[in-house]
């Protein structure tokens, strides 16, 4: 089978891990990839030079991700070995990890994963405490690399304090937390503290998108990063649209990404962020843009009858005063009856 490198003359630089793996700094997101599109998209993605692909077990087109690779394979012209492949375990499979790896492999129709990450600090179960326990699924994911399934392991949408907890009883370190990051939510604090332990932070939403259940019913209120005017300035005088100026900010700020991308000239115009860089002075306009906000709160996963009451014992804190203000006006809106989320 012919190589990769006969395929696309882009060239997509990478981060050396904890581990010594080295993994391709810009990736396609399939987050509520459609039917059909998202199966379009990482053949294109893969056809003009990506060789990072995120999926998971919870956007539920695994099955279809697998058929349009074993596609490609086909074409002689690029290979597994290739290309980065991460997925995730799903909240409700904490008690057997390895069997839902394997079958995420087998939807995927792949041999062994790059990356396997915990896609959150939450299970199903009720109670102050998370059940099964972090350290046991912790140490099931480390099985997985002792049995070559998986060559890293890694965590996300964990914080600081989380990850402090694993790191007491990890034997193999987490190489990755992919978390939401972007310059309306930079998450600075997460992002020093990973960096002191030589875990690489992976940027979901990089393009600030605010396209989730937390977003959608807040109107006016919701910020538009892609939209922002010194964004659209910088990216005026690159000649780009903001999301490419917007991804190169994250490499530059030291993450890989994994935008979402459908279409030939998306996929391709978020590759454009490999072709130029940013002034000091424009990274440091972007970086000091004063909005700061998570645009997934993850209020879906807390319980006043589970480990996380509220958003801010799910996030340890690291919640922007906006995110609470936001929240607060929507707790006081709700009925008497209803359980408030802070």
């Amino acid at each position: 089978m012919a190589s990769s490198s006969n395929y696309s003359t882009v060239h997509n630089p990478t981060v050396t891990l904890n581990n010594g793996e080295k993994m391709p700094v810009l990736g396609l997101g399939t987050w509520k990839g459609k039917p059909g599109e998202v199966e379009s998209s990482v053949q294109i993605a893969l056809r003009v030079g990506y060789r990072h692909i995120d999926c998971a077990k919870a956007y539920q087109n695994q099955t279809g991700l697998g058929q349009a690779l074993q596609e490609l394979y086909k074409e002689g012209k690029v290979s597994r070995k290739d290309f980065w492949l991460t997925t995730k375990l799903w909240n409700t499979d904490h008690a057997e990890v390895r069997k839902n790896c394997l079958e995420s492999m087998k939807e995927l129709q792949t041999e062994y994963l790059d990356l396997y990450l915990v896609h959150w600090p939450v299970t199903p179960h009720k109670g102050p405490a998370l059940t099964p326990s972090m350290k046991d699924t912790w140490q099931q994911m480390e099985k997985l690399v002792e049995e070559g399934l998986v060559k890293s392991i890694g965590i996300s949408n964990f914080s600081v304090k989380k990850i402090e907890d694993l790191l007491q009883y990890a034997k193999i370190k987490p190489a990755v937390n992919q978390v939401e990051l972007h310059p309306y939510f930079r998450n600075e604090k997460l992002h020093k503290y990973c960096d002191s332990k030589g875990i690489h932070l992976t940027a979901y939403s990089p393009l600030g998108t605010p396209d989730s259940a937390a977003m959608q019913n807040r109107g006016d209120q919701t910020p538009h990063l892609m939209s922002d005017p010194a964004v659209k300035k910088i990216a005026d005088k690159h000649g780009k649209h903001t999301a490419p100026v917007l991804i190169r900010w994250a490499i530059q700020n030291g993450t890989s990404v994994i935008p979402k991308a459908t279409g030939v000239s998306h996929i391709q115009g978020n590759l454009e962020a490999l072709d130029f860089e940013l002034s000091k002075d424009e990274f440091e306009t972007i970086s000091n843009l004063k909005t700061q906000m998570r645009m997934l709160v993850g209020a879906e996963w807390t319980d006043p009858a589970g480990p996380y009451k509220n958003v801010v014992e799910l996030w340890d804190g690291e919640v922007p005063e906006e995110n609470l203000r936001l929240l607060k006006e929507r707790d006081a809106k709700k009925s008497s009856d209803t359980p408030g989320e802070l």
